[in-house]
């Protein structure tokens, strides 16, 4: 694996680092912390040791849009191509942490989760010469930029969620593939450590760990590969409110300077935007990832743009850059495999793509995942389009392929998941909802009471294919919506979990399910030519 020689259990942190500016500043030195917030700045953190630079905050976002905009415009020199591409497994954790698989639609689509990892990684002279601070050559990379890009079952709509790189987290016990050393599960950990426990299988392991959704693939940047994919696109239109330059009397600042209005950034110039802090808005890492997404999806829609184009030289080129920046997992190892995958994803247009920042709060100087994380998680898992426009899917769209046995022939197994983190269980609630189905005909329910799930909202389980008509049957009799019936490889038949939502009562009335995007997701439609970052006055002139 490309990352075997720099791995092993990343160095201590400090705690300078936050969403809001703090002593870890941009400077035009361009030395800032590898631990620090600046991203362009030089200097030491509060704790003595030199800050290494934050370089490679939006490098997933060219990593994306090159998957995104390569489809139709055909690789040349395919074995070439293939050589060029590093791979490396997919997932290194523990099998029980791993999410189920997504279900097929009635039409036999799955939807496609794909992980975008950038690699801080010291790992080659131009790597160093690009991040900074020799003393960290070959030492343990971090994953400083990760996002989950869902694509719908359908092919109608994506949607894609960034993580803060210093959001808390449990990483999983990961076992590294080529050493076999074995890194032992951590609790609220920054989550960009992760890649240094085994390689980027560790950072998919962790994100199913917290977010319950199944990763198809990965693809992984560095430094080098930012650089290169920057050239190679030829520039990407980029906005700012007033005049800017990010630079301020101490020298803090990326140095970015452009006039109002829409330029063409590449080079240097579109990383200066891509780390710039200072001058946009509150000077805050959320600000900067609201103008890497506003630079995503710019560079989505110059690409799908180029791949239009009959310039079979500036193609060649941005294959060559595509294909030497990435590392992959085996499952789209291959120029081909790529090929078929961008094919998919071209599928889906502009105007459905939308970005969001997972929402987070602070504890200290890092950040947690929020409620609002939670549900934006729970919309990704169920295929439901981050921007609205979701079609009302049909009884018939999601009926199981095998029908349901009569009641009285249904085995079910019924569970009391009523607890709550302040809330005992209801004492024989499964017995008593099993009573229940007895009387409603379901004569073969019986209570579990060997395990007692927590479980918020009451669901229905089932094991194999041949089991979802009788899940489904079992659900409609009580109620209970067709979005809380899911296989589970954790039962052995048909399982009621009764939930906290029904702690009483004989008939389940199921809650009314708020499918909107949060606020806190910070959305952004890839289709907007009109966004434009607003400068903060002290950075103008």
């Amino acid at each position: 694996m490309a990352q075997s020689s720099v791995r092993g259990e990343a160095p201590a942190v400090d705690d300078t680092m936050s969403l809001t500016p703090r002593a870890d500043q941009d400077t035009p030195a361009d030395q800032s912390g590898r631990h620090g917030g600046g991203g362009s700045g030089g200097g030491r953190g509060t704790d003595g040791r030199p800050r290494r630079r934050r370089v490679l905050r939006w490098s997933a976002t060219v990593l994306a849009v090159v998957i995104l905009g390569t489809a139709g415009a055909g690789y040349l020199y395919y074995q070439h191509l293939n050589g060029n591409l590093k791979k490396d497994d997919l997932n290194i954790g523990d099998a029980k942490d791993r999410a189920a698989e997504s279900e097929a639609n009635a039409a036999g689509q799955t939807p496609l989760n794909i992980l975008l990892i950038g690699s801080d990684a010291r790992d080659t002279e131009e790597n160093q010469k690009l991040g900074g601070a020799k003393e960290t050559f070959g030492g343990t990379p971090l994953a400083d930029v990760q996002m989950l890009l869902h694509v719908s079952a359908d092919r109608s709509n994506m949607s894609v969620v960034s993580m803060p790189r210093d959001t808390l987290v449990d990483i999983p016990k990961c076992t590294d593939p080529d050493s076999g050393d074995v890194f032992e599960s951590r609790q609220r950990t920054m989550t960009n450590q992760s890649l240094g426990r085994g390689g980027p299988g560790c950072t998919v392991a962790t994100w199913e760990k917290l977010t319950d959704i199944h990763i198809d693939h990965f693809m992984m940047i560095d430094f080098s590969g930012v650089v290169s994919m920057a050239d190679a696109i030829g520039g990407v239109p980029v906005c700012v409110d007033k005049n800017i330059h990010s630079k301020d009397s101490q020298g803090h600042g990326s140095g970015l300077k452009l006039e109002k209005g829409t330029t063409y950034v590449k080079g240097e110039q579109a990383l200066q935007w891509l780390r710039t802090r200072y001058g946009f808005e509150d000077g805050s890492d959320l600000a900067r990832a609201k103008a890497q997404h506003q630079y995503m999806n710019s560079m989505v829609r110059e690409l799908r743009k180029n791949a239009k184009l009959s310039n079979p030289n500036k193609l060649r080129k941005l294959a060559e850059a595509a294909t030497n920046a990435l590392t992959v997992d085996e499952g789209i190892g291959t120029v081909a495999k790529l090929y078929d995958l961008a094919g998919e994803l071209k599928k889906v247009p502009t105007s459905r793509i939308t970005m969001t920042t997972m929402p987070n709060q602070y504890v200290g100087s890092r950040v947690e995942p929020t409620e609002d994380a939670t549900k934006l998680f729970r919309l990704v898992r169920e295929d439901i389009a981050l921007d609205g426009k979701d079609k009302k899917k049909t009884t018939e769209e999601t009926a199981p392929t095998d029908p349901a046995a009569a009641d009285g022939e249904i085995a079910v197994q019924v569970q009391n998941g009523t607890r709550t983190d302040v809330l005992a269980p209801v004492s024989g609630r499964a017995t008593t909802v099993a009573g229940l189905l007895v009387d409603k005909g379901f004569t073969r329910a019986v209570a579990d009471s060997s395990t007692t799930p927590t479980a918020d909202t009451t669901v229905v389980r089932y094991p194999s294919a041949e089991l979802e008509g009788d899940a489904r049957r079992l659900a409609k009799a009580l109620g209970i919506p067709a979005k809380a019936v899911e296989k589970s490889t954790d039962v052995s038949g048909v399982t009621l979990v009764v939930g906290a939502d029904w702690r009483e009562g004989t008939a389940y009335k199921a809650p009314k399910q708020d499918d909107r995007t949060p606020d806190t997701a910070e959305a952004l439609n890839a289709s907007d030519t009109k966004a434009c970052m607003k400068v903060s006055d002290g950075f103008t002139w």
